[in-house]
């Protein structure tokens, strides 16, 4: 039997994993009956695209990155439409890509996928010639994506919710917003584009998103107030944001948005400037990724509880606005009734 070849691919600053023992764990792991393999580490950014590029030149058959969503999106980003898959062993903060496809967050498990060697053809986005794997975006989404990465093991529903209220100095920006189906003028807080269902830890952005539907998920996030905070941090970890009635999603193949002002976007969580124009498109089944073979896919659809839960909280929110709406009115309504007494 002819061996297939992998080069993995290792940032060694990525996350907050000590990286020193992954070597000993590939040559413990990996199956050598099917498998050689070579172990090349990145110096800078921009060098796993490099290396994975030069991978694929030379026909190797698996390239696997090791690292966070940006060294994902390097080595994927460079096997794009060829014959070399994209294997992850995720070692970053957030390894969003990895946790919606289900791949371990245990190095040891993560080479056992590898070795079941199983590989599907998925979906990827493009976001002004930017490649993006997961979700793109702009407004505040550039700046929580990165964030909700970032949360960690700092208890992300407490730690989201401070982003979120840290973020309501962000004013909303008027979008208009082209796709196959008719053109949207809007007022938004984000726009997030998504290919996969989170942006890391868990935080599902998209979580009816899927890498294999042909179609992206658009989110779009009206302007919220402080007490909307905590339930819009709530519905992200509990998979129902979509229920919530500050946010407004559909799907489309490719979207054009048009901004009075130029601004940052970002893919995959890294940032970067864009003028007034912006394209967002989706490719058809571009990359071949391992994926985890005994993925409960089930387990990306929120529980009964969750769905009670989110749908009870969220008309709690909507009654509170009205309330507060309506109280607001009061004293206006007193100084009028006033105003007629006294004349």
């Amino acid at each position: 039997m002819n061996k297939k070849k992998i080069v993995f691919i290792m940032n060694p600053i990525s996350g907050t994993m000590n990286k020193a023992a992954i070597p000993s764990l590939i040559e413990r792991y990996l199956n050598h009956d099917c498998f050689d393999y070579e172990i090349v580490q990145t110096a800078y950014a921009g060098h796993a695209v490099e290396l994975a590029t030069k991978a694929k030149d030379e026909g190797i058959d698996i390239v696997v990155a090791i690292g966070g969503d940006g060294t994902v999106n390097e080595v994927a980003r460079a096997v794009v439409h060829s014959n070399t898959a994209l294997g992850i062993i995720p070692c970053g903060s957030g390894n969003g890509l990895a946790r919606h496809l289900m791949l371990p967050m245990n190095v040891a498990k993560a080479i056992q996928i590898i070795n079941e060697g199983e590989i599907h053809l998925l979906d990827y986005g493009i976001i002004n010639d930017h490649p993006f794997f997961c979700t793109c975006g702009m407004g505040f989404d550039a700046f929580i994506s990165h964030k909700f990465a970032e949360a960690g093991k700092r208890g992300p529903i407490t730690y989201v919710e401070n982003v979120l209220k840290g973020g309501l100095q962000y004013k909303p920006e008027t979008y208009e917003i082209r796709d196959e189906h008719g053109t949207t003028r809007l007022k938004a807080f984000l726009i997030s584009c998504a290919n996969a269902s989170q942006y890391g830890n868990n935080a599902y952005i998209a979580p009816q998103a899927s890498m294999s539907d042909g179609l992206l998920d658009v989110i779009i996030m009206e302007p919220f107030d402080l007490l909307d905070a905590p339930q819009i941090s709530l519905d992200m970890f509990n998979k129902t944001l979509d229920k919530n009635s500050k946010i407004k999603t559909f799907r489309c193949k490719e979207l054009k948005i048009h901004r009075k002002n130029e601004g940052v976007i970002h893919f995959d969580g890294d940032p970067v400037e864009a003028g007034k124009d912006i394209v967002v498109s989706l490719k058809e089944k571009g990359i071949s990724v391992i994926v985890n073979p005994d993925a409960d896919k089930s387990l990306r659809e929120p529980n009964a509880f969750q769905s009670i839960a989110a749908s009870l909280f969220n008309e709690l929110n909507d009654m509170r606005r009205v309330f507060n709406k309506r109280s607001q009115k009061l004293p206006l309504l007193g100084k009028v009734i006033q105003r007629k007494l006294t004349r």
